[in-house]
């Protein structure tokens, strides 16, 4: 099972999250065979830490709950508060296999927080190109749509936005992201 988990930093963090660097990539490294996306997420000027996200294929809830909670950032208070939504990978792949590369362009995240019926369950075909990690958010048991998520690569916030039918979620947002791992 496919889980997305968002961590967002708590205001003031980022001494503590530089602090950790090591042992929250050590805690990654361990699953590096389940990640199919990662990395951090950065305020509207693209510079400042916001927090991260990780998409990640486990067993079930409780191991996606885990997995989220004993992260060191976690653990040690950097974070405000955690998403852990089950997510369907529309696009079959990780995001090492992004034909675009590491850093060509701009990157984002987009969160489609849904209301009422169902959208955006399939990649768009018109941004294939861009797409480096796509797929509906989902209750724990699979039944319930609540949500999309996009990796992708855009020229700004609005185009990223853009890649969901904006009009049909409760909020949609935007967040400046890039490749993680070890550098």
């Amino acid at each position: 099972m496919e889980f997305l988990v968002c961590h967002r930093d708590r205001a003031g963090s980022l001494p503590l999250r530089r602090e950790l660097l090591e042992a929250h990539w050590a805690y990654m490294d361990r699953f590096e065979k389940e990640l199919i996306a990662r990395g951090p997420t950065f305020g509207e000027d693209g510079e400042t830490l916001t927090g991260s996200v990780h998409i990640v294929d486990l067993p079930g809830p409780a191991e996606a709950r885990a997995f989220a909670f004993d992260e060191p950032n976690y653990q040690a208070g950097a974070y405000r508060d955690v998403m852990v939504r089950r997510w369907r990978n529309a696009l079959g792949r990780t995001m090492w296999e992004f034909p675009g590369g590491r850093t060509e362009g701009r990157r984002f995240l987009v969160l489609g927080l849904g209301q009422g019926e169902p959208v955006d369950l399939e990649a768009p075909e018109d941004r294939a190109d861009d797409l480096i990690a796509y797929g509906p958010l989902l209750s724990d048991d699979g039944t319930t749509w609540l949500g999309t998520a996009a990796l992708l690569r855009a020229p700004g916030a609005e185009a990223a936005r853009s890649v969901l039918t904006t009009a049909a979620y409760a909020d949609v947002e935007a967040h400046a992201w890039e490749f993680g791992g070890r550098r």
